[in-house]
């Protein structure tokens, strides 16, 4: 399954990035906590330079707790500012607020120290669909920006000012011209970072299939009453029986069944799942 998606805003996502990394102060890197290692764009790191950056592990509600953990052993580890949230819980304002803060606080004291007030600015950057918006809406206490369960709703920088003194400037999702990885590139599918009508949805749910067999079969048992041996195109049949997902003749209404998989794992009705390891654990 070869995937590639890179539409034109995007490349100008990446120059407006660059443009305004020159005037933010900091950096709150997004990741799916699903398939974290994934939401590394390679191209951010020309961008964000030596800025101080939080690592903002989002949707952990969705993601499994063990490896979970595990990422926030290696952020530990490795010194890197994190904070591991659920984005659509207004509970987790605080929590992404105290983290922002933390990393900046040798910069307020400096202002502080010379009488000088100036907001500390925020640069929120992402692959789409990551949350990066809700994330924002959840520190505003507003909706303050446009969201959306699937990717490309940010087209344009937005300045969003919170209470605490930070400014925050919401940019465009945003990936990379070529995926060198095809799980890289799958994994990014199963999570709605790259939009459906641009693949085959159908070898998109078989990839999932076919991970899910392997890591978490008891997922798909469970869900869709279906025994997980065989390859994924025979699982994929048995869900489609069970489900009813069948046209006339007995046929499979491929489309139909691909979608509701995709949709039962993004909506977390497959389970806690996590594809990705910390890199000294997947190498």
């Amino acid at each position: 399954m070869i995937i590639q998606w890179f539409p034109g805003h995007m490349t100008k996502a990446l120059r407006m990035m660059q443009e305004n990394v020159k005037i933010v102060d900091a950096i709150g890197y997004v990741l799916d906590a699903r398939a974290p290692l994934c939401c590394f764009n390679p191209q951010f790191k020309s961008v964000v330079g030596n800025k101080p950056c939080v690592f903002v592990l989002n949707k952990c509600d969705l993601a499994d707790p063990a490896k979970t953990e595990l990422w926030c052993d290696f952020f530990r580890e490795t010194n890197s500012p994190f904070v591991k949230v659920s984005a659509t819980a207004s509970a987790e304002a605080g929590k992404i607020a105290a983290a922002f803060e933390s990393v900046t606080a040798p910069l307020r004291e400096k202002y502080k120290a010379k009488g000088v007030y100036k907001p500390v600015r925020f640069m929120i950057v992402g692959v789409p669909n990551c949350g990066k918006s809700t994330i924002i809406n959840c520190l505003g206490g507003r909706k303050t920006v446009v969201t959306g369960d699937r990717p490309g709703v940010t087209k344009g920088k937005q300045w969003v000012r919170l209470s605490s003194g930070l400014d925050l400037l919401d940019t465009p999702g945003t990936l990379w011209p070529k995926f060198d990885d095809e799980k890289t590139a799958a994994r990014l599918c199963f999570i709605g970072s790259i939009k459906d009508d641009v693949t085959d949805i159908y070898e998109v749910a078989l990839a999932l299939i076919e991970e899910l067999a392997q890591t978490y079969p008891n997922s798909l048992e469970k869900r869709y009453n279906v025994v997980c041996d065989g390859d994924a195109s025979e699982i994929f049949r048995r869900i489609a029986v069970k489900r009813g997902f069948l046209i006339r003749g007995g046929e499979t209404d491929t489309e139909r069944c691909a979608g509701a998989i995709l949709d039962d794992f993004r909506k977390g009705r497959l389970g806690r799942i996590t594809f990705d390891l910390p890199p000294s654990l997947s190498e």
